[in-house]
């Protein structure tokens, strides 16, 4: 099966992913308290998403992957949605993302997965890794295959290394990460964007979460 970007991908960061076998994660992930379901194609799986969510408000974090999907779009015309990329006229930022903490459902991606388990994520503002916590009915995690590593370190590693210094680069902010996207320097500067860190080690007590597993490179 031929994967969007994925020779890009490999030469960037020199990983050795070639068609991850999502067996093993699955089965960890179903054992840790989580719903799982797996696609071979971000489009399959926005169109299942928009399947399950009818008539509910929903909460968007800060994602490319799923800017990619074009999920807000379609769940936009039968349910009421809130994301902080799309701010309506009248309302500000912070407006949309009190409302999208507030929302019923909630629909993110991760900056790191291991095969084991573990979910991690790094946040300027924190409102993502707050959604993620506590609050709403039911959580998405949106996972394409390039964010998963081997082991809980790795995927610690990778959130910090890899995805946040291209979602700094992506921002234009003023970090020394920003200038090559090459590595974490565990700056000062008042544009860092890695502020808050929150790893599930399983599924919370509340809630339903549920985790879609894409067989694509979406995001960072």
């Amino acid at each position: 099966m031929k994967h969007r970007g994925r020779f890009e991908f490999l030469h960037e960061f020199g990983e050795n992913i070639v068609g991850r076998n999502f067996d093993l994660i699955k089965k960890n992930l179903i054992s840790l308290g989580y719903i799982v379901n797996c696609f071979e194609t971000a489009s399959e799986a926005a169109n299942y998403i928009n399947s399950q969510i009818d008539n509910q408000t929903v909460g968007f974090a800060g994602s490319m992957t799923l800017e990619k999907m074009g999920l807000f779009e379609s769940l936009s015309t039968h349910n009421q949605v809130f994301w902080h990329h799309r701010i309506p006229e009248g309302k500000t930022s912070k407006d949309v993302r009190l409302e999208a903490n507030a929302a019923s459902i909630y629909i993110t991606s991760v900056n790191g997965i291991a095969e084991s388990g573990e979910i991690v994520n790094i946040d300027g503002n924190c409102n993502r890794v707050a959604s993620i916590f506590y609050g709403h009915e039911k959580v998405y995690f949106v996972i394409g295959e390039n964010k998963i590593e081997k082991d809980y370190d790795s995927a610690l590693y990778r959130a910090r290394n890899i995805a946040a210094p291209l979602n700094a680069q992506r921002l234009g902010v003023k970090t020394p990460c920003a200038i090559k996207a090459d590595k974490c320097y565990d700056c000062k500067s008042p544009e860092r964007i890695c502020r808050g860190l929150s790893v599930l080690w399983e599924k919370p007590m509340t809630g339903e979460f549920e985790i879609i597993l894409i067989h694509e490179n979406l995001g960072y």
